[in-house]
């Protein structure tokens, strides 16, 4: 098994999440450092989301999947085709007439880089760089005001490259969760980064998929975390600091740390706030 810094290749080296997540991991790669097991086989990310731990670690063997097929189709069409999705975001401008019509347009309608491109304008110039849909699987944030949202910018393009050349090898799918325990083995790594359990009425921003995330299916999440942990799996999870989560949890070892997150609808309870990293190995 490699170790986890040393199994990263250099040559991929720089590339960084290309969408804005809510409740990324980027601003918090430093407190999970330590955290992270020593050694692993495979890598698994079932949540992939803006993927920042995948993109930091670079591991050698990875599977990213998520039940949001746009967001699988997004990686594979910068996977397979990153000039064809640099050439179609292009043709997009930031407007807000023009970020309407984008937003109307039925995905299933356009290639998968039309499509990719699609997302990542979107995501780039939405509102507060949210994802959410509603009960019919329509996007619908509205848009956002920027001074100058980058998704032509050349690093913006460069990015995009680097990403590529990291997901080169890398299997991604549209899989539900709970599909980790079957194809997970002892010694591998799974992180999972799923919705957060609001820690109030106005900071619930679950709505990814149709249905969104709810109590059963964090329940269901703990499930397979503790079956995967009786396997020999190194299991870690992110999530809110809250009496549920820790409930469910309670057997595991449990690390607070503190992010800076201005999802809150209310702008008073936005700052710093305390999240758990939830471990099956210390």
């Amino acid at each position: 098994m490699k170790r986890a810094a040393r199994g990263a290749d250099p040559s991929l080296a720089g590339a960084r999440p290309f969408l804005k997540w809510v409740g990324g991991k980027g601003q918090l790669l430093a407190q999970m450092g330590p955290l992270l097991p020593p050694r692993y086989g495979r890598y698994f990310e079932p949540f992939v989301g803006g993927a920042a731990l995948f993109f930091h670690l670079r591991p050698p063997r990875a599977t990213l999947t998520d039940v949001n097929a746009e967001l699988v189709d997004c990686y594979r069409a910068v996977r397979e085709h990153v000039e064809d999705v640099i050439r179609a975001l292009d043709r997009h401008r930031y407007e807000e007439k023009h970020y309407y019509a984008v937003r109307a347009k039925d995905p299933a309608e356009l290639s998968l880089a039309e499509r990719a491109a699609r997302t990542i304008f979107l995501n780039k110039t939405g509102f507060n760089g949210l994802y959410r849909v509603n009960r019919s699987g329509r996007f619908n944030v509205p848009f956002g005001r920027y001074v100058n949202p980058g998704f032509r910018h050349p690093d913006s393009l460069a990015n995009l490259r680097a990403c590529a050349r990291a997901l080169r090898d890398v299997t991604i799918e549209v899989r539900d969760f709970t599909d980790v325990p079957r194809r997970a083995r002892a010694g591998d790594f799974v992180y999972f980064d799923p919705p957060y359990v609001p820690v109030s009425t106005t900071s619930d921003f679950t709505s990814y998929v149709p249905g969104g995330f709810g109590a059963d299916d964090q329940a269901r999440l703990a499930d397979v975390f503790t079956k995967l942990a009786a396997k020999g799996v190194h299991v870690m999870l992110s999530n809110s600091d809250t009496p549920e989560v820790r409930k469910l949890y309670a057997p595991f070892r449990i690390d607070r740390v503190l992010a800076s997150r201005s999802v809150n609808s209310k702008v008073t309870k936005r700052g710093k706030v305390g999240e758990v990293v939830v471990r099956s190995f210390g």
